[in-house]
Protein backbone atom coordinates (compact mmCIF):
# COMPACT_ATOMS: atom_id res chain seq x y z
CA UNK A 1 0.00 0.00 0.00
CA UNK A 2 1.34 3.31 -0.66
CA UNK A 3 1.95 5.83 2.05
CA UNK A 4 1.88 9.53 2.81
CA UNK A 5 4.45 11.89 1.75
CA UNK A 6 6.17 13.55 4.06
CA UNK A 7 5.74 17.02 4.35
CA UNK A 8 7.80 20.28 5.22
CA UNK A 9 7.59 21.75 8.90
CA UNK A 10 6.48 24.92 6.09
CA UNK A 11 3.85 23.21 4.67
CA UNK A 12 2.48 21.44 7.79
CA UNK A 13 1.99 24.62 9.25
CA UNK A 14 -1.47 26.42 9.43
CA UNK A 15 -2.62 28.83 6.28
CA UNK A 16 -5.10 31.20 5.87
CA UNK A 17 -6.91 29.47 3.02
CA UNK A 18 -8.03 31.58 0.12
CA UNK A 19 -11.80 31.03 -0.22
CA UNK A 20 -13.71 31.91 -2.50
CA UNK A 21 -17.80 32.80 -2.97
CA UNK A 22 -19.15 31.42 -7.00
CA UNK A 23 -19.61 32.46 -8.90
CA UNK A 24 -15.91 33.35 -8.90
CA UNK A 25 -13.38 32.11 -11.63
CA UNK A 26 -11.86 29.45 -9.68
CA UNK A 27 -15.04 27.78 -9.13
CA UNK A 28 -13.88 25.27 -12.02
CA UNK A 29 -17.20 23.27 -11.67
CA UNK A 30 -18.30 25.14 -14.96
CA UNK A 31 -19.08 23.29 -17.61
CA UNK A 32 -18.90 25.81 -20.32
CA UNK A 33 -14.58 26.53 -19.53
CA UNK A 34 -14.32 23.06 -20.70
CA UNK A 35 -16.42 22.97 -23.65
CA UNK A 36 -14.73 26.35 -24.76
CA UNK A 37 -10.99 25.26 -23.61
CA UNK A 38 -10.28 27.81 -21.31
CA UNK A 39 -9.28 26.00 -18.36
CA UNK A 40 -5.49 26.22 -18.57
CA UNK A 41 -4.95 29.67 -17.34
CA UNK A 42 -7.82 29.34 -14.55
CA UNK A 43 -5.59 26.45 -13.05
CA UNK A 44 -2.30 28.01 -13.78
CA UNK A 45 -3.27 31.02 -11.36
CA UNK A 46 -4.87 28.36 -9.28
CA UNK A 47 -1.47 26.53 -8.83
CA UNK A 48 0.97 29.25 -8.42
CA UNK A 49 -1.32 31.14 -6.07
CA UNK A 50 -3.10 29.11 -3.60
CA UNK A 51 -2.87 25.54 -4.78
CA UNK A 52 -5.35 24.32 -2.11
CA UNK A 53 -8.41 26.66 -1.86
CA UNK A 54 -12.17 26.27 -1.15
CA UNK A 55 -15.02 27.47 -3.18
CA UNK A 56 -18.17 28.20 -1.55
CA UNK A 57 -21.89 28.57 -2.96
CA UNK A 58 -21.15 26.93 -6.76
CA UNK A 59 -24.22 25.09 -7.98
CA UNK A 60 -22.82 22.11 -6.92
CA UNK A 61 -21.87 23.17 -3.08
CA UNK A 62 -18.98 23.81 -1.29
CA UNK A 63 -15.58 22.28 -2.28
CA UNK A 64 -12.21 22.64 -1.83
CA UNK A 65 -9.85 22.80 -4.95
CA UNK A 66 -6.66 20.62 -5.21
CA UNK A 67 -4.40 21.55 -7.99
CA UNK A 68 -0.98 20.30 -7.72
CA UNK A 69 0.36 16.71 -7.64
CA UNK A 70 1.84 16.39 -4.68
CA UNK A 71 -0.91 17.16 -2.37
CA UNK A 72 -3.48 14.88 -4.73
CA UNK A 73 -0.66 12.27 -4.33
CA UNK A 74 -0.84 12.28 -0.53
CA UNK A 75 -4.93 12.76 -0.29
CA UNK A 76 -4.66 9.14 -2.15
CA UNK A 77 -2.75 7.68 -0.02
CA UNK A 78 -4.71 8.42 2.59
CA UNK A 79 -8.01 6.17 1.59
CA UNK A 80 -9.77 5.73 5.25
CA UNK A 81 -9.13 9.55 5.75
CA UNK A 82 -10.42 10.64 2.44
CA UNK A 83 -13.52 8.41 1.49
CA UNK A 84 -14.55 7.59 -1.95
CA UNK A 85 -17.47 6.13 -0.47
CA UNK A 86 -19.04 9.15 1.91
CA UNK A 87 -20.44 11.07 -0.89
CA UNK A 88 -18.93 9.69 -4.05
CA UNK A 89 -16.53 10.84 -6.54
CA UNK A 90 -17.78 13.28 -8.47
CA UNK A 91 -18.15 17.06 -7.57
CA UNK A 92 -22.38 16.53 -9.06
CA UNK A 93 -24.31 14.22 -6.95
CA UNK A 94 -27.64 13.77 -4.58
CA UNK A 95 -25.90 15.84 -2.01
CA UNK A 96 -24.51 18.45 -3.49
CA UNK A 97 -27.84 19.03 -5.09
CA UNK A 98 -29.99 18.55 -1.82
CA UNK A 99 -32.36 16.61 -3.88
CA UNK A 100 -35.93 15.61 -2.52
CA UNK A 101 -35.74 12.28 -0.97
CA UNK A 102 -37.63 10.66 -3.79
CA UNK A 103 -35.07 11.59 -6.28
CA UNK A 104 -32.83 10.03 -4.27
CA UNK A 105 -30.99 6.97 -6.11
CA UNK A 106 -28.10 5.30 -5.25
CA UNK A 107 -26.20 3.00 -7.73
CA UNK A 108 -23.30 1.49 -5.57
CA UNK A 109 -20.35 1.03 -7.61
CA UNK A 110 -16.62 -0.47 -6.10
CA UNK A 111 -14.71 2.78 -7.40
CA UNK A 112 -17.21 4.62 -5.02
CA UNK A 113 -16.19 2.26 -2.24
CA UNK A 114 -14.13 2.09 0.78
CA UNK A 115 -12.22 -0.40 1.79
CA UNK A 116 -13.13 -3.65 2.77
CA UNK A 117 -16.16 -3.24 0.11
CA UNK A 118 -14.00 -1.73 -2.72
CA UNK A 119 -11.46 -4.65 -2.21
CA UNK A 120 -13.45 -7.43 -2.37
CA UNK A 121 -15.22 -6.13 -5.97
CA UNK A 122 -12.29 -4.54 -7.70
CA UNK A 123 -10.31 -8.09 -6.95
CA UNK A 124 -13.24 -9.99 -8.76
CA UNK A 125 -12.88 -8.04 -12.13
CA UNK A 126 -8.95 -7.07 -11.36
CA UNK A 127 -8.20 -10.49 -13.92
CA UNK A 128 -9.23 -9.65 -16.76
CA UNK A 129 -6.58 -6.90 -17.37
CA UNK A 130 -3.71 -8.50 -16.39
CA UNK A 131 -0.93 -8.38 -18.55
CA UNK A 132 -1.27 -12.14 -19.80
CA UNK A 133 -5.20 -11.20 -21.03
CA UNK A 134 -3.25 -8.25 -22.34
CA UNK A 135 -1.56 -10.34 -24.60
CA UNK A 136 -4.33 -12.38 -25.74
CA UNK A 137 -6.34 -9.73 -26.44
CA UNK A 138 -3.72 -7.61 -28.46
CA UNK A 139 -4.08 -9.53 -31.65
CA UNK A 140 -7.81 -9.03 -31.80
CA UNK A 141 -7.34 -5.40 -31.22
CA UNK A 142 -4.56 -5.15 -33.45
CA UNK A 143 -7.36 -6.88 -36.14
CA UNK A 144 -9.91 -4.49 -35.26
CA UNK A 145 -7.77 -1.44 -35.43
CA UNK A 146 -6.37 -2.32 -38.94
CA UNK A 147 -9.92 -3.10 -40.43
CA UNK A 148 -11.17 0.40 -38.61
CA UNK A 149 -8.24 2.35 -40.78
CA UNK A 150 -8.38 0.41 -44.08
CA UNK A 151 -12.11 1.55 -44.39
CA UNK A 152 -11.48 5.29 -43.68
CA UNK A 153 -11.46 7.23 -46.46
CA UNK A 154 -8.23 9.48 -47.48
CA UNK A 155 -8.61 12.80 -48.85
CA UNK A 156 -11.93 12.97 -47.23
CA UNK A 157 -13.45 14.88 -44.26
CA UNK A 158 -14.84 12.59 -41.63
CA UNK A 159 -15.80 12.98 -37.95
CA UNK A 160 -12.84 11.18 -36.37
CA UNK A 161 -14.86 10.92 -32.87
CA UNK A 162 -17.54 8.99 -34.38
CA UNK A 163 -15.43 6.72 -36.69
CA UNK A 164 -12.83 6.07 -35.14
CA UNK A 165 -12.65 6.45 -31.50
CA UNK A 166 -16.16 5.75 -30.47
CA UNK A 167 -16.13 2.58 -32.64
CA UNK A 168 -12.95 1.28 -31.55
CA UNK A 169 -13.93 1.63 -27.98
CA UNK A 170 -17.10 0.36 -28.58
CA UNK A 171 -16.13 -2.89 -30.04
CA UNK A 172 -13.46 -3.42 -27.11
CA UNK A 173 -16.53 -3.12 -24.37
CA UNK A 174 -18.64 -5.42 -26.28
CA UNK A 175 -16.05 -8.09 -26.27
CA UNK A 176 -15.29 -7.44 -22.77
CA UNK A 177 -18.84 -7.77 -22.05
CA UNK A 178 -19.51 -10.61 -24.58
CA UNK A 179 -22.23 -8.13 -25.47
CA UNK A 180 -24.75 -8.45 -28.69
CA UNK A 181 -22.41 -6.92 -31.65
CA UNK A 182 -25.45 -5.52 -33.44
CA UNK A 183 -26.60 -3.81 -30.06
CA UNK A 184 -22.76 -2.76 -29.04
CA UNK A 185 -23.83 1.21 -30.00
CA UNK A 186 -26.23 1.16 -26.91
CA UNK A 187 -23.26 0.94 -24.76
CA UNK A 188 -21.65 4.12 -26.29
CA UNK A 189 -25.09 5.73 -25.60
CA UNK A 190 -25.28 4.19 -21.78
CA UNK A 191 -21.83 5.67 -21.37
CA UNK A 192 -22.67 9.24 -22.29
CA UNK A 193 -25.54 9.66 -20.35
CA UNK A 194 -24.30 7.75 -17.11
CA UNK A 195 -20.73 9.92 -17.01
CA UNK A 196 -22.50 13.20 -18.16
CA UNK A 197 -22.60 14.42 -14.96
CA UNK A 198 -24.71 18.05 -15.67
CA UNK A 199 -27.47 15.77 -17.08
CA UNK A 200 -28.00 16.45 -12.86
CA UNK A 201 -28.78 20.46 -13.10
CA UNK A 202 -32.42 19.45 -14.01
CA UNK A 203 -35.30 17.25 -12.78
CA UNK A 204 -35.59 16.65 -16.32
CA UNK A 205 -32.14 15.28 -17.09
CA UNK A 206 -31.90 13.88 -14.17
CA UNK A 207 -35.54 11.79 -14.42
CA UNK A 208 -34.17 11.07 -18.44
CA UNK A 209 -30.64 9.91 -17.46
CA UNK A 210 -32.56 7.75 -14.66
CA UNK A 211 -34.82 5.98 -17.46
CA UNK A 212 -31.96 4.95 -19.81
CA UNK A 213 -29.90 3.73 -16.73
CA UNK A 214 -32.90 1.23 -16.07
CA UNK A 215 -32.69 0.89 -19.79
CA UNK A 216 -29.02 -0.58 -19.82
CA UNK A 217 -29.71 -2.18 -15.83
CA UNK A 218 -32.87 -4.52 -17.43
CA UNK A 219 -30.67 -5.34 -20.99
CA UNK A 220 -27.71 -6.77 -18.72
CA UNK A 221 -30.07 -8.33 -16.18
CA UNK A 222 -31.45 -10.27 -19.39
CA UNK A 223 -27.61 -11.15 -20.53
CA UNK A 224 -26.86 -12.27 -16.66
CA UNK A 225 -30.04 -14.51 -16.48
CA UNK A 226 -29.21 -16.10 -19.77
CA UNK A 227 -25.53 -16.48 -18.24
CA UNK A 228 -26.39 -17.63 -14.72
CA UNK A 229 -25.90 -21.19 -15.21
CA UNK A 230 -23.40 -21.44 -18.26
CA UNK A 231 -20.11 -22.29 -17.26
CA UNK A 232 -17.12 -19.97 -16.20
CA UNK A 233 -16.18 -17.66 -19.02
CA UNK A 234 -13.74 -14.57 -19.11
CA UNK A 235 -15.73 -11.79 -19.96
CA UNK A 236 -17.08 -9.26 -17.02
CA UNK A 237 -20.60 -10.38 -16.45
CA UNK A 238 -19.83 -13.98 -16.26
CA UNK A 239 -16.79 -12.57 -13.67
CA UNK A 240 -19.03 -10.96 -11.89
CA UNK A 241 -22.27 -13.98 -11.70
CA UNK A 242 -19.43 -16.64 -10.58
CA UNK A 243 -18.07 -13.87 -7.42
CA UNK A 244 -19.26 -13.06 -4.44
CA UNK A 245 -20.80 -10.14 -6.46
CA UNK A 246 -23.42 -12.90 -7.84
CA UNK A 247 -25.65 -11.76 -4.97
CA UNK A 248 -25.88 -7.99 -5.92
CA UNK A 249 -28.26 -5.84 -5.23
CA UNK A 250 -30.43 -4.58 -8.62
CA UNK A 251 -28.62 -1.10 -7.81
CA UNK A 252 -24.98 -1.82 -7.16
CA UNK A 253 -25.59 -3.77 -10.11
CA UNK A 254 -26.13 -1.19 -12.26
CA UNK A 255 -23.43 0.72 -10.22
CA UNK A 256 -20.99 -1.33 -11.45
CA UNK A 257 -21.97 -1.82 -15.14
CA UNK A 258 -22.14 2.16 -15.07
CA UNK A 259 -18.13 2.31 -13.83
CA UNK A 260 -17.24 -0.52 -16.01
CA UNK A 261 -18.90 1.14 -19.41
CA UNK A 262 -17.85 4.97 -18.75
CA UNK A 263 -14.69 3.43 -17.58
CA UNK A 264 -13.80 1.04 -20.50
CA UNK A 265 -15.06 3.98 -23.12
CA UNK A 266 -14.36 7.55 -21.61
CA UNK A 267 -10.29 7.33 -20.95
CA UNK A 268 -9.46 5.89 -24.28
CA UNK A 269 -12.37 7.20 -26.63
CA UNK A 270 -11.00 10.57 -25.46
CA UNK A 271 -7.28 10.05 -25.49
CA UNK A 272 -7.80 8.20 -28.99
CA UNK A 273 -9.44 11.90 -30.11
CA UNK A 274 -6.36 13.72 -28.56
CA UNK A 275 -3.56 12.08 -30.12
CA UNK A 276 -5.41 13.24 -33.68
CA UNK A 277 -5.86 16.28 -32.41
CA UNK A 278 -2.56 17.20 -30.00
CA UNK A 279 -0.32 16.02 -32.01
CA UNK A 280 -2.18 18.35 -35.38
CA UNK A 281 -1.47 21.65 -32.53
CA UNK A 282 2.35 20.16 -32.67
CA UNK A 283 3.32 19.33 -35.89
CA UNK A 284 6.76 19.32 -34.85
CA UNK A 285 6.32 16.83 -32.38
CA UNK A 286 4.05 14.94 -34.82
CA UNK A 287 7.11 14.44 -36.96
CA UNK A 288 9.28 13.41 -34.26
CA UNK A 289 7.19 10.50 -33.75
CA UNK A 290 6.22 9.78 -37.58
CA UNK A 291 9.94 9.80 -38.07
CA UNK A 292 10.82 7.46 -34.82
CA UNK A 293 8.28 4.96 -34.21
CA UNK A 294 10.39 3.66 -31.20
CA UNK A 295 8.60 6.78 -29.48
CA UNK A 296 4.94 5.35 -29.50
CA UNK A 297 5.08 3.75 -26.12
CA UNK A 298 6.08 7.41 -24.65
CA UNK A 299 3.94 8.71 -26.52
CA UNK A 300 0.91 7.13 -25.36
CA UNK A 301 2.03 8.36 -21.74
CA UNK A 302 2.01 11.79 -23.30
CA UNK A 303 -1.33 11.82 -24.93
CA UNK A 304 -3.04 10.34 -21.56
CA UNK A 305 -1.32 13.14 -19.47
CA UNK A 306 -1.77 16.13 -21.83
CA UNK A 307 -5.50 14.99 -22.28
CA UNK A 308 -6.09 13.69 -19.04
CA UNK A 309 -9.59 12.15 -20.13
CA UNK A 310 -11.46 12.19 -16.74
CA UNK A 311 -10.76 15.85 -15.13
CA UNK A 312 -11.30 15.10 -11.33
CA UNK A 313 -12.22 13.05 -8.42
CA UNK A 314 -13.86 13.46 -5.33
CA UNK A 315 -13.04 12.38 -2.20
CA UNK A 316 -14.63 13.43 1.36
CA UNK A 317 -12.86 14.02 4.66
CA UNK A 318 -13.86 11.63 7.34
CA UNK A 319 -12.71 13.25 10.14
CA UNK A 320 -10.72 16.92 10.93
CA UNK A 321 -7.58 17.30 9.40
CA UNK A 322 -5.03 19.49 8.33
CA UNK A 323 -3.99 19.48 4.30
CA UNK A 324 -0.74 20.95 3.85
CA UNK A 325 -1.56 23.79 6.92
CA UNK A 326 -4.91 23.57 5.43
CA UNK A 327 -7.75 22.55 8.10
CA UNK A 328 -10.42 20.46 6.38
CA UNK A 329 -13.37 19.65 8.42
CA UNK A 330 -15.27 16.02 8.93
CA UNK A 331 -17.31 16.25 5.89
CA UNK A 332 -15.47 18.57 3.28
CA UNK A 333 -15.54 17.61 -0.34
CA UNK A 334 -12.11 17.24 -2.21
CA UNK A 335 -11.83 17.47 -6.04
CA UNK A 336 -8.80 16.59 -6.75
CA UNK A 337 -8.14 17.96 -10.47
CA UNK A 338 -6.36 15.38 -12.18
CA UNK A 339 -6.45 17.56 -15.18
CA UNK A 340 -4.27 20.51 -13.03
CA UNK A 341 -1.81 17.66 -11.67
CA UNK A 342 -0.72 16.64 -15.23
CA UNK A 343 0.06 20.46 -15.97
CA UNK A 344 2.31 20.65 -12.45
CA UNK A 345 5.05 23.03 -13.60
CA UNK A 346 7.11 21.58 -10.63
CA UNK A 347 7.27 18.29 -12.45
CA UNK A 348 6.33 19.04 -15.91
CA UNK A 349 8.34 21.45 -18.08
CA UNK A 350 6.37 23.29 -20.72
CA UNK A 351 3.68 21.42 -19.72
CA UNK A 352 1.18 22.50 -22.24
CA UNK A 353 2.39 21.24 -24.92
CA UNK A 354 2.41 17.74 -26.03
CA UNK A 355 6.00 16.42 -26.44
CA UNK A 356 6.39 12.70 -27.29
CA UNK A 357 9.71 12.00 -25.97
CA UNK A 358 9.21 13.83 -22.63
CA UNK A 359 11.33 11.93 -20.30
CA UNK A 360 8.68 11.75 -17.49
CA UNK A 361 5.36 11.29 -19.16
CA UNK A 362 4.82 8.44 -17.05
CA UNK A 363 4.79 10.36 -13.98
CA UNK A 364 0.80 11.78 -15.18
CA UNK A 365 -2.00 11.30 -12.87
CA UNK A 366 -4.19 10.23 -15.89
CA UNK A 367 -5.41 7.13 -14.31
CA UNK A 368 -5.48 8.24 -10.35
CA UNK A 369 -3.39 6.62 -7.64
CA UNK A 370 -3.49 4.58 -4.94
CA UNK A 371 -5.56 1.73 -4.20
CA UNK A 372 -8.48 3.67 -6.71
CA UNK A 373 -6.02 3.65 -9.51
CA UNK A 374 -7.97 2.92 -13.09
CA UNK A 375 -8.31 -0.81 -13.01
CA UNK A 376 -8.00 -0.99 -17.12
CA UNK A 377 -5.35 1.62 -17.56
CA UNK A 378 -3.32 -1.37 -19.35
CA UNK A 379 -5.58 -2.29 -21.83
CA UNK A 380 -6.82 1.74 -22.41
CA UNK A 381 -2.43 2.03 -23.32
CA UNK A 382 -2.71 -1.29 -25.09
CA UNK A 383 -5.42 -0.12 -27.65
CA UNK A 384 -4.07 3.83 -27.90
CA UNK A 385 -0.48 1.99 -28.86
CA UNK A 386 -1.63 -0.25 -30.98
CA UNK A 387 -3.93 2.83 -32.95
CA UNK A 388 -0.30 4.72 -32.95
CA UNK A 389 1.53 1.54 -33.94
CA UNK A 390 -1.23 0.43 -37.55
CA UNK A 391 -1.61 4.63 -38.10
CA UNK A 392 2.35 4.55 -38.24
CA UNK A 393 2.30 1.36 -40.81
CA UNK A 394 0.37 2.82 -42.84
CA UNK A 395 1.80 6.37 -42.93
CA UNK A 396 -1.17 7.96 -41.95
CA UNK A 397 -1.43 11.13 -40.71
CA UNK A 398 -5.03 13.07 -39.05
CA UNK A 399 -5.14 16.47 -40.42
CA UNK A 400 -7.63 18.28 -38.14
CA UNK A 401 -10.48 20.21 -40.00
CA UNK A 402 -11.19 23.74 -37.51
CA UNK A 403 -11.65 22.96 -33.74
CA UNK A 404 -13.68 20.53 -32.39
CA UNK A 405 -16.74 20.55 -30.16
CA UNK A 406 -15.92 19.39 -26.76
CA UNK A 407 -17.96 17.48 -24.06
CA UNK A 408 -19.29 20.53 -21.79
CA UNK A 409 -18.62 18.90 -18.10
CA UNK A 410 -16.35 19.17 -15.42
CA UNK A 411 -15.94 15.45 -15.33
CA UNK A 412 -14.93 13.53 -18.71
CA UNK A 413 -12.41 15.88 -20.86
CA UNK A 414 -13.28 14.98 -23.71
CA UNK A 415 -14.44 15.49 -27.82
CA UNK A 416 -18.18 15.04 -28.85
CA UNK A 417 -17.15 15.31 -32.68
CA UNK A 418 -13.90 16.26 -34.74
CA UNK A 419 -13.72 16.59 -38.44
CA UNK A 420 -10.58 15.32 -40.05
CA UNK A 421 -8.72 14.60 -43.22
CA UNK A 422 -6.34 11.42 -43.42
CA UNK A 423 -3.25 12.34 -45.60
CA UNK A 424 -0.13 10.29 -46.38
CA UNK A 425 3.66 10.90 -45.42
Amino acid sequence: MATAFKTTAAEDAPKETVVHSAPHDWDVSRAEIYAEDRWQPIFAEMRETAPINKIVGSDFGDYWNVTTAKPILHIEALPDIFSSEATGITLVGREAQELPEEEQVEMPMFIAMDRPKHTEQRRVVAPAFTPSEMERMSGDIRARTAEILDGLPVGKTFDWVDRLSIELTTQMLAILFDFPWEDRRKLTFWSDWAGDVEKFRTKETRDERLGHMYEMGTYFQKLWNERLEAGEAPDLLSRMIHSDMRDMDPMTFMGNLILLIVGGNDTTRNSMSAYAYGLDRFPDEREKLEQNPALVPNTVQEILRWQTPLAHMKRTATQDTELFGHKVEQGDRIALWYLSANRDESIFDDPDKLIVDRANARRHLAFGYGIHRCVGARLAELQIRILLEEMGARRLRANVIGEPERVAACFVHGYRAMQVELSRY
